[in-house]
């Protein structure tokens, strides 16, 4: 008891933190990619993550030293791979304790909010962008029943404040990059550019690209577009290169491995995905990590002028940010910079420096420093809590 009359926790050298995702890698994919970094990256944080099983998972936990629980769910529909989520990680705060919970999604706020109540903890909601909209009452459920939320661009902490979660605590805190050991450049034979993402969301802006080609090689005859990524998308793109003649321009790769994708971040001139919102009812781009990381190989980047690629690209600074459903500003700014050599070096070494901020150290580290925060609250015990107080008032 402090002399405010109010108790506060005293935390051993090494708080306890469950992170509870869906998300994990092996598995690929931005959310997959930011759990892995923040789990491994909290060293001086006692971590226990729970998460879905998938393929080449023992091989993965054995290499990460992680303390991983794995929940088999892979036959299940979604509804109830989620469910089974929830449960396993409500058991495992049962046995563990923790002092705090970093939920890693919004499917994950059900067993968050059941430790709280159950053992105490202190909840850290993270949110992206797509899931917001598509689950808004869950969403509203999840920031109001944590003690911070952590929004990755302005465009999510907006999506998360349309829910009507009233009093949040949200907080922004980008996704991170790794930096590459070996930046340089390397050679690619014609002017390239590139675009990696899973070819599942249309609003990713593939068919802009493929819109936009013929202005691109009307300037630049001998411009490729390479696309690494696969999806159910992938056969209607390469029917719509065939029928508008480009075919012989545009390489898809289908899913590689990491090494066959930095030697292309290595090799194009630059990286172009012209996200666009979808529409009513959905969500864009949250952040793009793939921005960051083409920017970290030292390429300027093309991307659209909404959702959260406003905060992943500096306009003029680290790359163009244009009307991504404009397939002739799209093949503009795309020629430009194949043919205004300056102005790409100028962007690409631009973008190197600002992707130094958000390496992922920093990253992590202010994502312990608000977690810090949260156990430095006010709150029950928490080696046999009844029931923590969120901000807000209300018990969960």
């Amino acid at each position: 008891m402090d002399g405010d009359g109010r108790s506060y926790v005293r935390l051993p050298a090494r708080p306890r933190l469950l992170l509870i995702t869906p998300d994990f890698p092996p598995a690929h994919g931005g959310i997959q990619l930011l759990a892995h970094r923040v789990a491994s990256g909290l060293r001086d944080f006692d971590t226990r993550v729970v998460t879905l099983d998938s393929p080449g998972a023992r091989d993965f936990d054995r290499a990460s030293g992680l303390a991983t629980r794995r929940v088999d769910a892979r036959r299940a529909p979604g509804a109830a791979r989620h469910l089974a989520l929830n449960a396993a990680a409500l058991r495992e705060a049962l046995a563990f304790r923790p002092h705090a919970t970093l939920s890693a999604h919004i499917v994950a706020s059900p067993a968050a909010a059941l430790a709280a109540r159950a053992v105490g903890s202190r909840t850290v909601q993270y949110f992206y962008a797509k899931e917001i909209p598509r689950r808004r009452r869950l969403a509203a459920f999840a920031a109001r029943r944590a003690q911070a939320c952590i929004a990755i661009s302005s465009y999510s902490e907006r999506l998360v404040a349309e829910t009507g979660a009233g009093e949040a605590d949200v907080r922004l805190i980008p996704p991170g990059v790794d930096l590459p050991e070996d930046p340089s450049p390397r050679p690619a034979g014609r002017p390239t550019f590139l675009t990696i993402s899973r070819l599942e969301d249309r609003y990713k802006g593939h068919d802009v690209l493929l819109e936009a080609l013929p202005a691109v090689r009307a300037r630049v005859p001998d411009a490729q577009w390479v696309v690494i990524g696969d999806g159910p998308l992938r056969p209607e793109l390469q029917a719509r290169a065939r029928a508008q003649g480009v075919a012989d321009a545009v390489r898809f790769l289908g899913a590689v491995d990491d090494g066959e994708r930095d030697d292309w971040l290595r090799r194009a001139d630059l990286l172009a995905m012209p996200s666009r919102l979808p529409g009513e009812g959905l969500a864009g781009e949250g952040f793009g990590i793939v921005y960051l990381e083409a920017s970290a190989y030292g390429k300027p980047v093309v991307a659209g002028n909404v959702g959260g690629a406003v905060d992943a690209v500096a306009d003029g600074e680290s790359g163009l940010l244009v009307d991504p459903t404009d397939a002739r500003a799209v093949a503009d700014a795309i020629s430009m910079l194949l043919l205004d050599r300056a102005l790409a070096q100028r962007l690409g070494g631009a973008g190197a420096e600002r992707a130094r901020r958000f390496a992922w150290p920093a990253i992590v580290a202010r994502v312990r420093a608000l977690l810090l925060e949260v156990l430095g609250e006010p709150l029950s015990s928490l080696d046999g809590a009844t029931g923590a107080t969120p901000r807000g008032g209300t018990s969960t």
